[in-house]
């Protein structure tokens, strides 16, 4: 693996920002446009402007110029954010007549049985309208998450447990909604997926620029 280092000016393939330091690796130049997988830590706002109560945006992780997200996640949710300086991956990605798969893994409340997964995957009613038919089923707790900061509160007399959703559809704080709709509320969420791209062991705080191969994986059905 290469070491780190920093250029300045330079783009960047990956960034980490180990207790508020950014260290990065300067991308090859003339490599085209650029596609980011971040790992997008609980409570950053998935925008670069200024937020008005103060919490934390995507300007403090030292991104190259003149990338932008695609989509976006709510400041309580983490995982896998993609930035962009090509509109066409934003046209690709959030048309919703493409149909193009999430998977998020959720914290929630007590152990869901086969009815409410059942449920979840033909689809609920939020806000009037039905959810798309997704795939829902229970995990065990994903050993290569990183703990979250601040820690999720649990009751001590409620167990929990953990389901992993893939999504055809983005509606406002749609997992959300849904398990709250089955009786299981959401503790936690990770984005773990877009399109066949995974999070994988990118930490949170960190972003690395995809190659051919990965991004591929993104635009996969």
């Amino acid at each position: 693996m290469r070491s780190f280092g920093s250029g300045s000016g330079a783009p960047w393939e990956q960034g980490i920002r180990p207790h508020g330091r950014l260290v990065a690796l300067p991308l090859e130049e003339g490599k085209g446009s650029v596609l980011l997988a971040f790992h997008k830590p609980f409570g950053v706002i998935s925008r670069f402007t200024e937020d008005a109560s103060g919490r934390p945006t995507l300007a403090g992780f030292g991104f190259p110029p003149r990338v932008y997200p695609v989509g976006r996640l709510d400041a309580d949710s983490e995982g896998l954010l993609l930035l962009s300086d090509e509109a066409r991956v934003t046209r690709e990605l959030l048309n919703p007549g493409r149909g193009h798969p999430r998977t998020y893994w959720v914290q929630v409340e007590r152990v869901p049985d086969e009815k409410a997964l059942a449920r979840l995957a033909g689809g609920v009613v939020i806000g009037g309208r039905r959810t798309r038919p997704c795939r829902a089923r229970r995990i065990e707790p994903p050993a290569a998450l990183p703990s979250r900061t601040p820690p999720v509160r649990r009751r001590k007399t409620v167990a929990d447990s953990w389901l992993e959703l893939v999504l055809w559809e983005g509606r406002n704080r749609q997992v959300r909604r849904m398990t709250a709709a089955v009786g299981h509320p959401t503790l936690r969420l990770v984005r773990a997926g877009i399109g066949r791209l995974p999070l994988g062991d990118l930490a949170p705080g960190a972003f690395r620029r995809l190659n051919a191969a990965e991004r591929a994986l993104v635009f996969a059905r």
